[in-house]
């Protein structure tokens, strides 16, 4: 038996299905595919307060030198507010990192609701509902490999 999937709630073997318990036999499913479901406004939303966290000490920095610039200080008022000014912009470096790992991790989780349907026995079942694009994505490649072998070898024409 070979195994092309395996996690806590899922496992995708050369004979069969086993998901949350309930098993199908890989010689029972007919079809497979997969429906995408609307974006997610909350996490679209979460992806644009962090780049607006990316950006916020930078545009602060930027508009901490426009008003020394505007107001016309003494050059030692204006180098204060100048250097504090390219301190908050600075103050983005170590932050960032930590920003972009989770702007990478929602790309990777994908914004849909993603489901794994078969034909099982003439009849259509969901299998899997999920919201991480990539484990989705593992998983339905694991199914498509595990029903291409299971199907039987056809003889090629002869001419």
């Amino acid at each position: 038996m070979v195994t092309y999937y395996d996690d806590k709630s899922v496992q995708v073997t050369s004979t069969a299905v086993r998901v949350d318990g309930r098993s199908y036999p890989l010689d029972q499913i007919t079809m497979v595919w997969h429906r995408r479901g609307s974006r997610s406004w909350r996490v679209l939303v979460g992806r644009g307060a962090i780049g607006a966290a990316l950006a916020g000490p930078l545009v602060a920095a930027v508009l901490g030198i426009g008003v020394a610039v505007w107001l016309q200080r003494s050059p030692t008022v204006t180098i204060a507010i100048v250097g504090a000014s390219v301190l908050v912009g600075l103050a983005v470096g170590p932050v960032a990192d930590f920003l972009f790992e989770h702007l990478d991790r929602s790309y990777a989780r994908g914004s849909r609701q993603l489901e794994i349907w078969v034909r099982w026995r003439g009849h259509p079942v969901r299998l899997l509902q999920t919201g991480d694009a990539l484990r989705f994505g593992q998983i339905y490649r694991a199914l498509q490999r595990a029903v291409e072998h299971s199907q039987p070898r056809r003889p090629a024409a002869r001419r």
